[in-house]
């Protein structure tokens, strides 16, 4: 594997990976919040969403590597695009937070090729059916947040942004 000079700017399969790797450090931190709102079934469907973000987090930190760049680390703390109170907001936030790991895996499926292109397009899908689950139905373009109907500014914020994973919040 060839490492990049010092002064070489990373490639965009690099840049595109560190940044789905924030947006999992993000949802796996949103996931942790949203948890202990939820009780039953969906509580079993947010330990499993939580489970898989972590298991994402692992695999892309492993790919940065492979790419020859130092993963970005998780912040000790995300801030929420909203307060979450109750079982609805914390349904509310599991949608929003899967629409931007969507968002994220639509610009690494762009950013990438062969068996990681595979990869980045099957965790889009899996958050965008995750998405429509947590909304109740689904956005006719996962992943592209400016195209779902009735976005609001926090829908249009970048994923990682939003999330507070840009190292401001």
């Amino acid at each position: 594997m060839t490492l990049p000079a010092e002064d070489e700017a990373p490639s965009p399969a690099l840049t595109a990976t560190q940044t789905a790797l924030a947006a999992e450090h993000a949802a796996v931190y949103g996931y942790g919040v949203l948890g202990g709102r939820v009780a039953g079934k969906r509580r079993t469907e947010a330990s499993a969403a939580y489970d898989g973000h972590r298991a994402r987090r692992d695999a892309l930190m492993r790919t940065v590597r492979d790419l020859g760049g130092a993963p970005v680390a998780a912040d000790a703390a995300y801030a929420l695009p909203f307060a979450v109170t109750d079982t609805a907001s914390a349904l509310r936030l599991a949608a929003v937070l899967e629409d931007r790991v969507a968002g994220v895996y639509s610009d690494l499926v762009r950013a990438t090729e062969g068996p990681a292109r595979a990869d980045a397009a099957g965790a889009l899908r899996e958050a965008a059916v995750r998405a429509a689950r947590w909304r109740g139905g689904n956005v006719a373009f996962p992943g592209l947040a400016e195209r779902a109907p009735g976005a609001g500014p926090a829908e249009r914020t970048g994923p990682v942004e939003a999330a507070g994973a840009d190292g401001t919040g």
